[in-house]
């Protein structure tokens, strides 16, 4: 079985009040993107997982693929599968790729093993892999609140327009990235946020330009020039939208029309397609 997760791009980040799990309150709406890693699995004798494509560090049992499997088949008494991971989304970039081979991993087992899991259920695994990985379960426009895990239909639609996305190969920890918003945040509690988000996307995209705004992007672009001068790029080749997705330091335009030939470094990651 072979399926392709897709990342996410953040339109408007605001972070709101610190809970008392030690998390932040934020409100975003995910915005799913065509740029994909390929995942295959397939009933084997024994359990293995192979990835390839950009290097994934760290301990193979901390991977959201294996997480994922690992979670069904305790739940389950699941056989044992081959995971195949090709990756491209790049990492550390504020794109979910990671929480999208998670979540797609527990939709496909779910499938493979005629477990009859319906939506709700999914989501409710995905909860346990991370924040992010429910929104991958439907994967459509959504508004995001909590700390990213509630979710409701997003009245957005960029279907006409094309985007630039440019990873500017910098890794972004999300735990880094909330300290140096500390650093540059005057107010972290918007009590109107939500409504305010709602009534943005509402408007024309060239009103989102001053109003929908990324909270953390001050802190890294203060860090990594690369964001701001990536962000003016787009902006100078007529995007009528463009913010750094997530916690960084990924940069997305949004364009009405596929945009003539924007150079960057060679280094630079790069998706450019139709949203």
């Amino acid at each position: 079985m072979l399926s392709f997760p897709n990342c996410k791009i953040n339109l408007g980040l605001r972070i709101l009040d610190k809970r008392e799990d030690g998390y932040h309150n934020l409100v975003s709406v995910f915005y799913p993107v065509k740029w994909c890693d390929a995942l295959e699995i397939i009933v084997a004798d024994e359990f293995s997982f192979v990835s390839e494509g950009l290097k994934v560090d760290g301990n193979e049992e901390h991977n959201l693929c294996v997480k994922a499997y690992r979670i069904l088949q305790k739940e389950f008494s699941l056989a044992p599968v081959k995971i195949a991971l090709l990756k491209n989304i790049p990492m550390g970039a504020g794109l979910g790729g990671g929480s999208a081979d998670g979540a797609f991993t527990l939709s496909m087992l779910n499938e493979l093993f005629k477990l009859k899991l319906n939506t709700d259920q999914l989501k409710s695994y995905a909860l346990q892999l991370g924040s992010d990985c429910p929104f991958f379960i439907e994967n459509k426009p959504m508004l995001v609140t909590g700390k990213g895990e509630l979710m409701e239909n997003a009245a957005v639609d960029l279907s006409e327009y094309f985007i630039e996305l440019i990873y500017p190969d910098i890794a972004i920890s999300t735990e880094w990235a909330f300290r140096e918003f500390a650093k540059t945040a005057h107010k972290i509690s918007d009590p109107d946020a939500i409504d305010s988000l709602k009534g943005l996307l509402r408007q024309p995209l060239y009103n989102w330009q001053k109003e929908l705004v990324n909270d953390f992007e001050q802190g890294v672009a203060g860090f990594y020039s690369e964001v701001s001068i990536i962000k003016k790029q787009l902006y100078a080749a007529g995007a009528v939208y463009a913010s750094m997705s997530g916690s960084g330091s990924s940069v997305f335009g949004i364009f009405e029309e596929k945009p003539k030939e924007i150079f960057f470094k060679s280094s630079f990651q790069r998706f450019s397609g139709k949203l």
